[in-house]
Parts: C-alpha cells; structure tokens; sequence
C-alpha cells in the first residue's frame, strides 16, 4: 500500500555499524560554547534573587551538540568551528574530543573570548531560557584553506550546517557542493545568508517558526510545499514541533499527470486522524505520493510523514536544551544509514526522549549501546 521510500546516499544499509570509513565519516559546521546550567524552582522576576536547585557546567552549542550526538550513535564526524586559546576554548576542545569528535579542523584563535551562554531551566513548567555571548573573533572564510576543506571533506558522507556564520558556511557549503557531498541545512530562523545556504542543501531541518516565516505561507504544510518548490535540490524537509513530534515532506520522483491534486493543509488533516493519541513511544504516520497543492503556491508531488513524540512521565522529564540538537544528530545518522523516514523519525524522536531526561544538551545523549535504541540499530 505505502510506497517503499528512495535511498538518500547511494549505499547499502548496513547494520549494526560497519568499520568503513566512508559509512562513518561526516563533517559539521558551526557553533560549539561552553554552556553555564543553572535549574531553579521559579524563573525569576525583575530584581528577584533565586537559588539554583543543581548546576552544570558543559560544552553546548548547535553543531556540537548534534555532532556530539552522531559521535555517540557510532559516526566517526569532524567538526569545523572556532574557539579562543583561552580555558574555555580548551574544555570546549576537550569534551569534543573525549567523545570522539575530530577536532583537528577546529580553528584556534590567540586571545579572543570562546562562545559560552547562561542557560536557566525552569523546574516548574520545562522550559530554558538561554542568553548567549559568541566568541570573538568570529569565524571567517580567510580561517579555511581549499585544502584544508579538502582534507576535512575525505571520506565524508555528508556535511551539516547549524545555520550560523552564514558568510563562512556558505564559503565551506560551496566546496562540499563541488565536491558532491550530499549538505544538510537545519534553519531556525531567517537570517542573511541562509536563502544561499539552503538553496544548496539536500536535506533541511527547521524550527517550527521557520518555515512560514521564511516563505509568508498561511500554514506549516503549504509552507513545507513552498520550501521544496523553492528549493529544488532538497529531497526533503523536516520541521520539529516540540511536545507534538515533527512534520516531513519528501519529494517524490513519481507523478502522474493524471493524479487528483490535494489541499497540503486537508490532506495532513486527513493524515492525523491516523494518529493514536494513547501510544506513549514515538510512531511515525506516512502517506503515498501525493500531489500537493499549496494555497496560492504550486503544487508539488511529495510524501507526508507525521512523526510523534515519546510522552516522557513529568517525573522523568528534566531539561529540553539541546532536544532539537539531539535529534538533528540522529537524524544525520540515519541518513547515513540510509534509515527509511518510517524508522527515521521515531529514531530521531527517541534520541531526544533520552536527552531530555537528563540536565544539559549532552549528558543524556545516548551511546549506540543504549537498549532503548536496540529496535532500531539492530
């Protein structure tokens, strides 16, 4: 009944992990910090003075995160960003690579302030506040030589971009592309340099403001249909909704001219009544190829995919930092593994799950070993 989906890297799926090289390798690109966690009973109001409850020091960041989490599940990824020489800047460097990130093609400046932010979780309600100082100098493209691209890029698989330090991303996104080195793009919010960025992407992770707000659609899923009209080397994107799971839209090769044309927002509705609300671990919904119309927009022939949420108990839910990070990195592992969205999503949702029960963007990340993965990566 549902068609089976195409393979996004042209190999073999190849489970549990192979030795080769070329299955393992992967490079990121963008920020890493130095996270300062403090958990408090309240968030504070104006001129209010509170105690934290337990506090934490650890490395965070978009790309460090998520390339943290691919090195946990078994990748073996690099990661191209920038610190100061100064003690942050070595812890940073440090837990990267006590988790197996190779850091060599991080750049080093002397003097200068490394990336850190003050995070404030709430204990009541789950939710972080962040407030983020970036390091100084910032990283340009004069940073990277050709060859030093060159270098990070042998045997590379894919290549992730968090979205920041869009002028030297785009830099490092046009050598992957000569390279053809299949990019993936996650888009939190509009910012200048990003049209460029994902306008080479091959995959795209977005925030759930991300997509209406970059194409003015009236709802996500017209906004998903515009994304991938606008960008026709994505094969498909993904948006996170937090608590409620994620939307995917693939693209889909096989149109027929003579297919009934659906309403993207009513077809979706359609699609959700599928859903089984009682089902506490993460499930994914898809449909056939579908031809798609967006209001006002175009139509596109693709596939939906409703991906939902674990329902962690409120006793074991500690702190969502990170919880978009974590799932970018399983989502990046499972492209390599060429992961069918049907197994993807749930994947990815339960890599965030595990996260989130534990306080900061990395101690909860799970290892390969991990038996709530086992279904997945066996």
């Amino acid at each position: 009944m549902l068609k089976p989906s195409f393979h996004y890297l042209n190999s073999p799926l190849l489970l549990p992990l192979p030795s080769s090289h070329s299955f393992t390798s992967k490079v990121g690109f963008g920020m890493t910090t130095v996270d300062f966690l403090a958990t408090v009973d309240g968030f504070p109001n104006p001129d209010d003075k509170v105690r934290t409850t337990s506090f934490k020091v650890q490395g965070g960041g978009n790309a460090g995160n998520a390339i943290t989490c691919a090195a946990r599940l078994g990748l073996k990824p690099k990661l191209i960003s920038k610190v100061a020489d100064d003690a942050q800047g070595m812890d940073i460097l440090n837990e990267l690579q006590a988790d197996g990130v190779d850091t060599s093609f991080i750049v080093v400046s002397k003097g200068g302030s490394s990336t850190f932010s003050y995070v404030l979780i709430d204990n009541q309600t789950k939710t972080r506040t962040s407030i983020y100082t970036p390091g100084e100098p910032p990283m340009m493209p004069d940073d990277l030589s050709q060859s030093t691209l060159l270098s990070a890029f042998d045997g590379a698989r894919l290549v992730y971009f968090d979205g920041m330090s869009t002028e030297t991303a785009l830099f490092v996104a046009q050598e992957a592309a000569r390279n053809n080195i299949p990019i993936l793009v996650e888009a939190e919010s509009p910012r200048e340099g990003l049209d460029e960025l994902l306008g080479l992407a091959d995959f795209a992770v977005c925030s759930a403001r991300f997509p209406q707000a970059w194409t003015q659609a009236p709802s996500i899923p017209s906004a998903l249909v515009s994304m991938l009209l606008r960008l026709p080397n994505i094969k498909f994107v993904i948006v996170t909704l937090g608590e409620d799971g994620c939307l995917m839209l693939e693209r889909s090769a096989d149109e027929d001219a003579d297919q009934e044309e659906r309403d993207a927002e009513s077809f979706l509705e359609f699609l959700y009544k599928g859903k089984d609300d009682s089902l506490t671990v993460p499930t994914c919904i898809s449909s056939v190829a579908t031809k798609l119309k967006g209001k006002g927009i175009g139509t596109l022939c693709g596939r939906f995919f409703i991906g939902t949420a674990e329902k962690i108990p409120d006793s074991e839910l500690v702190d969502t930092t990170g919880a978009g990070d974590a799932f970018i990195g399983a989502i990046i592992y499972a492209i390599c593994a060429n992961m069918a969205p049907e197994k993807m999503l749930p994947f990815a949702a339960q890599v965030a799950a595990s996260k989130c029960r534990a306080l900061g963007a990395r101690t909860g990340l799970p290892y390969r070993t991990d038996p709530r993965l086992a279904s997945f990566l066996h």
